[in-house]
């Protein structure tokens, strides 16, 4: 009987994946593998190469992980870390999948005082009999940059592959049990005919259908077809209700169960004259004036703990709808948004449901689009009428589009980047330029979305030649050089100098043209964060 897999054998696939441009070999080489490992291996082995830890966000941060990494690589390097020892026995070969597991399933409880050093010793224990891919395996799939040109789409085809069963039966399987693990250990242990008996069900979350994004209504409008729906897109949490009976569970995008801090969702759902549901939609919070408040306030009621926070600028939280997975033990999944929607209308109340028209023109859409902006709210979703709800996917059938904004920044420092950035500087703080002072820069935050390997070439080479200082994996530069941010909004941050932080900043384009003096000051930060609000 084979021993358990190791992880090592997980990295030489991931690598032999990476190397390879042809998307039949990809699927070959990660069908070899599947097909001979045990179904919990299976089940770890599918999910590490899909980019997902099989255990949710392990709460490890850039800084505690490089911290760790080369205290292992360097141990004579690091005497700031010479008090920091590993947990538990070094083992003295690669660690088993399980064993990797146990480790992440440690660290997501590790809290409290101290808590950086603990993961710090966890990680550093398990990295120690790691060669150095494995390292860079593990470091790139617990910062969410694991790229092999894999992940979940082919892994699954994949799997379909080793097991001989159809790939859309698997994926509907996995958008049910909303666990890619549940499905694939069954299937390892019971074979196809177990896909069949997933099915929605209230109480158990599915993952969310996705939006692909535009930031042009018109050309969107073009690819979506003659006549479309355009919905409001609030800026609020997004929710799953579900209920069954008497009980009722609330799910985040992210299959958090948020029950508890939910309440007016709860209680709306309990009203709702029917025996199951399971309602997709956004949790928003109104000001006293009836105006939506910014994300961040709303996200003040949703902290980890198990109470809300009381925030003083919501006075009312307010669960609004946009579509329906499930009503009386039927699934609804694969009928049409158009059917979806009339279900929905049938069942909620008006002021539950998210403003929607069905528009044949481009300026029937911009009017809808002018109206949610007008309303405080970021933008539209663009929605085929004979569109299914796919699950987990950025397919056609939605499309969301907000208005672009951008600012143009200075690049203070950046930090070394892992996984397939390794060798590289990524990960670019952010600055704004002082109003007063013109050599004095205020952080706004950190960003690697948005930059091309071959911008991570030349950024890598033009920011060594402007070094200033080293702390640990971070470089610091002259801060001359600028470039040209979009992002989704401004909160309020207590972690950076400037006193905000950018939403899903990402990286447009470097402006050569400009020099630091050009720069955006904290000025007009300050008046886009009063401006949406």
């Amino acid at each position: 009987m084979a021993g358990p897999t190791r992880l090592a054998e997980i990295v030489a696939t991931s690598n032999a994946v990476r190397e390879t441009s042809s998307r039949l070999e990809k699927r070959a080489r990660l069908q070899e593998l599947f097909a001979r490992l045990a179904p919990a291996d299976l089940r770890l082995a599918a999910s590490y190469l899909a980019g997902e830890t099989a255990r949710g966000s392990v709460q490890v941060g850039w800084s505690t992980l490089v911290a760790a990494e080369r205290a292992v690589a360097e141990p004579d390097v690091l005497p700031l870390f010479a008090n920091v020892q590993p947990a538990g026995p070094i083992a003295t070969q690669s660690p088993t999948l399980v064993e990797v597991d146990r480790a992440f399933e440690t660290l997501r409880h590790v809290s409290g005082a101290g808590a950086t050093k603990k993961k710090q010793a966890i990680l550093q224990g398990l990295m120690a009999p790691m060669a150095p891919d494995e390292r860079r395996f593990l470091g790139a799939l617990l910062v969410g940059e694991l790229r092999q040109g894999a992940l979940r789409a082919l892994v699954l085809e994949a799997v379909a592959d080793a097991f001989v069963v159809e790939a859309e039966d698997l994926r509907r399987a996995v958008m049910f049990a909303g666990s890619l693990g549940t499905v694939l250990e069954r299937l390892a242990s019971e074979g196809g005919a177990s896909l069949t008996r997933f099915a929605p069900r209230a109480g158990i979350p599915v993952e969310p259908m996705l939006a692909a994004q535009a930031e042009e209504l018109e050309s969107a409008l073009q690819k979506m077809g003659e006549r479309v729906a355009v919905e409001w897109k609030l800026d609020g949490v997004r929710v799953q209700v579900h209920r069954c009976g008497a009980e009722v569970r609330i799910f985040t995008r992210q299959l958090r169960d948020v029950t508890a801090l939910a309440q007016d969702a709860v209680e709306f759902a309990r009203h709702l004259e029917v025996e199951s549901v399971i309602l997709d939609g956004e949790l928003i919070g109104l000001d006293a004036g009836g105006r939506p408040v910014a994300f961040q306030d709303l996200m003040s009621r949703f902290a980890r703990e198990a109470k809300p926070v009381a925030d003083e600028t919501i006075v009312r939280l307010v669960p609004m709808f946009f579509d329906v997975l499930e009503h009386d033990g039927s699934a609804w999944v694969g009928r049409t948004y158009a059917e979806r929607r009339q279900l929905l209308e049938r069942l909620l109340p008006s002021p539950n449901l998210v403003p929607q028209r069905v528009v044949g023109s481009a300026p029937e859409a911009r009017t809808m689009y002018d109206e949610a902006l007008a309303a405080g709210h970021e933008g539209v979703v663009l929605k085929q009428l004979d569109a299914t709800y796919t699950a987990g996917r950025r397919g056609a059938g939605w499309c969301k589009v907000k208005p672009a904004v951008t600012l143009d920044l200075v690049i203070l420092a950046a930090e070394w980047g892992h996984g397939r950035r390794q060798g590289f500087l990524s990960n670019l703080h952010l600055g704004a330029r002082d109003p007063e002072n013109p050599d004095r820069f205020h952080m706004l935050g950190k960003t690697f979305k948005g930059l091309s390997d071959q911008m991570l070439r030349d950024m890598t080479a033009d920011l060594l030649s402007l070094e200033a200082r080293r702390e640990g994996h971070v470089v610091h530069v002259r801060p001359v050089r600028v470039v040209e941010i979009a992002f989704d909004g401004v909160q309020r941050s207590p972690h950076y100098d400037s006193g905000f932080a950018l939403r899903f900043a990402r990286v447009k384009r470097f402006r050569p043209d400009k020099s630091a003096g050009e720069a955006n000051t904290l000025d007009d930060v300050r008046a886009l964060h009063a401006s949406r609000r």
